[in-house]
């Protein structure tokens, strides 16, 4: 058979790659521990619809059969799984899980290659092959298959030695798996870093766009990093934010130049915008109060505020800066921002305006399936 009509496979783990792992006792034993790792549905189906790899499952699962991990427990995750993946249009051509205990030295657990003998035939193209996996095991085998390896890890670790050969993308994200497989870098994760110093602060922020809401933010003004970790959470996109400023004056800097960096990375995270809604509006209830928020990443700076608050103060940050804050984001991010909230308590106001707006930027920067276009009719933003 000529190498051209060979079959190429994209061999996958199951745990800590499609769905995460329990992090105690690494038993997906009960449908309420099925999380799916983020991006992989996704990521599957445009390597499914745009590329010729065949879809297998490649899974250890240790000690299924035994008294403390019944065969029942891993059929009942196992189908609900593979359900909804057919739900999301993802099949997966062949499914091999082993069962044994690392004892048991099984020669068909991973990275051994036991269950995937048929693979090793004139029908395979294996060198051109891939393994998805989360462990250094997962790049073993993909070693002894002849394939390169996709390692999904969040480690800083470097790769071993003797598999640098192998691992063809080391990441966190199947986008980025998706990206290299379809030659389509719009899948990539769009992220920036942005280090801002001056006299008077010096700020570092590191956003994902396409993260799931996880970060830090420390300023040294208690309310101010309330509200910035709801930002974080409520836009889903991961972002560390660290600022040293000259408190001892007051908190207006700190907070200005926090709003410039954390603008100034949102904008060149999303490079051209390509793809992007463009706009996006929400509106938030929070107890006696409603926020509403509007944002539009036009290349053109504007702010507009309808927001009266009947306190100074609010924790430790002057309520007069809420406005400073959003100003110099609209400014440094090029966008238009709208806020508007209804009278009540003064956290919840604060808080009800924070959680808006994360959601407005959620929904502007939401990149549209099968777009590539720039989101204006000037044909640049």
């Amino acid at each position: 058979m000529g190498i051209a009509n060979k079959k190429r496979v994209l061999f996958s783990d199951r745990d800590g790659v499609i769905i995460k792992e329990d992090p105690i006792t690494e038993q997906l034993d009960s449908l309420d521990k099925i999380d799916y790792v983020p991006h992989v549905f996704e990521a599957l189906r445009k390597i499914s619809r745009e590329t010729d790899l065949v879809l297998v499952m490649v899974s250890n699962q240790d000690g299924v059969g035994t008294p403390s991990f019944p065969y029942a427990d891993y059929e009942i995750v196992q189908e609900r799984v593979l359900s909804t993946l057919r739900g999301e249009d993802i099949v997966f051509d062949d499914i091999n899980v082993d069962f044994s205990l690392p004892s048991d030295m099984c020669p068909g657990r991973k990275p051994g290659v036991g269950m995937l003998e048929e693979y090793f035939s004139d029908e395979y193209d294996l060198e051109h092959s891939y393994v998805v996996g989360d462990r250094v095991t997962d790049m073993m085998l993909a070693k002894n298959l002849g394939a390169k390896g996709f390692w999904i890890t969040e480690s800083t670790d470097e790769v071993p030695s003797d598999l640098r050969d192998v691992v063809a993308l080391k990441t966190d994200s199947w986008l980025d798996i998706a990206a290299y497989l379809t030659d389509d870098s719009m899948l990539s994760h769009r992220r920036s870093t942005k280090r801002r110093s001056t006299k008077e602060t010096d700020i570092l922020v590191k956003v994902d766009i396409d993260g799931s809401g996880k970060g830090e933010a420390h300023s040294g003004i208690g309310f101010f990093d309330h509200m910035l970790m709801q930002l974080i959470k409520h836009s889903r996109m991961d972002m560390d934010i660290s600022v040293k400023g000259d408190l001892e004056v007051d908190e207006h800097h700190s907070i200005e130049d926090s709003a410039i960096a954390i603008g100034e990375a949102i904008l060149e995270a999303l490079g051209d915008k390509r793809g992007i809604e463009r706009y996006g509006f929400e509106m938030v209830a929070m107890d006696d109060t409603v926020a509403t928020a509007a944002i539009d990443f036009s290349s053109r700076p504007e702010l507009v505020w309808d927001v009266e608050f009947k306190r100074e103060m609010v924790g430790d940050m002057p309520t007069e800066l809420f406005k400073h804050f959003f100003r110099s984001f609209a400014n440094s991010a090029k966008a238009n921002v709208y806020i508007k909230v209804l009278d009540g308590d003064t956290h919840h106001m604060a808080e009800a305006i924070f959680k808006a707006f994360a959601r407005s930027i959620r929904r502007a920067v939401k990149r549209i399936p099968g777009e590539s276009g720039i989101p204006t009719t000037k044909g640049v933003l």
